[in-house]
């Protein structure tokens, strides 16, 4: 079988004013992704997400140009083959690094559905895995900064629909960043686990002063204190309290997450399927994590594709940790593209579709009518 055509879709959406959260990376304005259609001789069709890297038009172009020119004509089932070519000719020597992963996330998820339609199986089964449940946290574009009380609000309402965790976006200040954890603590109670992500936000002396309040209030992990590749801050900050640190979304292939776990700073690893390499990356990079007994917590990216191959992974490891639950108030990346690819039970658990592939249809009615908006996603 194979590789007739490769194609990538920029899409775009506006963030409803009134629903603008805040973050450690800015103001969401609006959301995009980069979809990928590959084709085949055979009639088969996958899709996949590349993460848009804060700038789809560029992650589309270099998928419709270069990667496509090294890949169309190749076996659609040799997909370690195909990643290896794209990352000799695009990652290792003269090629565009960080971007390149994320085309390739794109061009190797849109592989597997394809395999994984070939053989009339779920991906997990494919993967070797097995139809279970999956605890997930509530995350995604959320829970932001807001005044104390609000935020408690909003996490009250997720643990209404099942959610057995939720994640607080920090980063602010540690004054206001301890005043709202303390806050949905209070509301929440000791039976539901808080996480916190710093998005990069936090200096070495604020992850020094929030240590300390983090631990009282037995928040489950501190996430991205620091750019991923500050690995030395990392490092210094594992020893200010009992609080673990999490990373990995901004990590790619598995190089990198060797460093960020041979450094014992890391307890929670979150590599994203459409950032670090795809499927074929993250099953490795899982296998690392499992043999070093680290926590799997996979990072979730725009639209429901990206989700649904998530799920899928998370049924086929070893020891899956959470699957990060997007609960943005408005999301039709999530809800539209393919339709909604997940539902929490009232054990706050997600399980993967029955669907073939990656279980989810896609809807290119709905892309077409939500073309790239230029500028930056965040402000």
């Amino acid at each position: 079988m194979r590789i007739t055509s490769i194609k990538a879709v920029p899409i775009s959406y506006r963030v409803p004013e009134g629903q603008n959260v805040r973050l450690g990376i800015g103001r969401a304005v609006k959301r995009d992704a980069v979809l990928v259609k590959v084709a085949t001789d055979e009639g088969l069709v996958g899709w996949g997400e590349a993460h848009h890297g804060r700038c789809p038009g560029a992650i589309a172009k270099l998928i419709d140009t270069t990667i496509a020119e090294l890949v169309v004509g190749m076996d659609a089932m040799n997909v370690v083959g195909v990643w290896q070519r794209v990352y000799q000719m695009q990652l290792a020597s003269h090629g565009m690094g960080y971007a390149a992963a994320m085309a390739l996330s794109g061009l190797d998820l849109a592989l597997w559905d394809i395999r994984a339609k070939a053989a009339g199986w779920p991906l997990y089964r494919l993967l070797g895995g097995t139809s279970k449940p999956i605890k997930a946290y509530a995350g995604g574009i959320s829970l932001g900064w807001q005044a104390p009380e609000s935020l408690a609000e909003e996490a009250l309402g997720y643990v209404a629909k099942g959610y057995r965790a939720v994640k607080l976006r920090v980063g602010d200040n540690p004054r206001d960043d301890l005043a709202r954890a303390a806050a949905v603590r209070k509301a929440v109670g000791d039976g539901i686990e808080i996480l916190v992500d710093a998005n990069t936000g936090y200096t070495l002396e604020d992850a020094r002063r929030v240590m300390p309040g983090y631990d009282d209030l037995q928040i489950g992990w501190l996430e991205e204190p620091f750019p991923a590749q500050d690995y030395r801050s990392y490092q210094t900050a594992a020893s200010f309290g009992l609080t673990p640190l999490a990373a990995g979304e901004n990590h790619y292939t598995r190089f990198e997450f060797t460093r960020l776990i041979e450094d014992h700073a890391v307890s929670y690893v979150q590599p994203d399927l459409s950032k670090t390499g795809g499927i074929t990356e993250t099953m490795r990079i899982a296998g690392m994590v499992h043999a070093w007994k680290l926590s799997f917590n996979p990072h979730t990216s725009a639209t429901g594709i990206n989700m649904a191959a998530t799920i899928n992974v998370l049924a086929a490891v070893d020891v899956p940790g959470y699957f990060e639950g997007d609960v943005a108030k408005h999301n039709p990346f999530r809800d539209e593209v393919g339709g909604i690819p997940y539902s929490v039970d009232s054990n706050g658990c997600v399980t993967p579709s029955e669907k073939i592939g990656l279980g989810v249809e896609i809807d290119e009615d709905f892309i077409n009518a939500h073309p790239l908006i230029e500028g930056p996603c965040y402000v």
